[in-house]
């Protein structure tokens, strides 16, 4: 069972907000271009997308809001960048899944065996 502490509304809550945001595939584009070129404007993200400047960046906010993403200023352009701390909290929550289910088939292999062995 996941332990107590990483099952708190709070923490359930940002997690899924994550996984909300990542479960978009222009945002999921977005990520990988992000990932790939460092921070960009709007107006660079946009190129190579069938969407409006505007989409993108109601997509941007998402991710800000999920804590994937943040922007910042270089002259008088916003730039866009990965916030490293959200892609963590969601790896770190996959682990701990991918623990749990872990445990939980080694429990049911040792008691089939143990089954199979009687």
């Amino acid at each position: 069972m996941l332990r107590r502490r990483h099952r708190t509304a709070a923490h359930t809550g940002a997690s899924a907000a994550i996984f909300a945001a990542l479960g978009d595939e222009t945002r999921l584009r977005l990520i990988a271009r992000l990932s790939d070129a460092g921070p960009m404007s709007i107006a660079s993200l946009a190129d190579g997308f069938d969407i409006s400047r505007q989409a993108i960046s109601k997509h941007l906010r998402v991710m800000n809001d999920a804590g994937l993403a943040k922007c910042g200023r270089r002259g008088r352009e916003t730039v866009w960048e990965l916030e490293a701390g959200g892609l963590a909290d969601a790896s770190r929550y996959l682990q701990l899944i991918s623990k749990d289910w872990d445990d939980k088939l080694r429990r049911l292999k040792n008691l089939v065996e143990s089954r199979a062995t009687v």
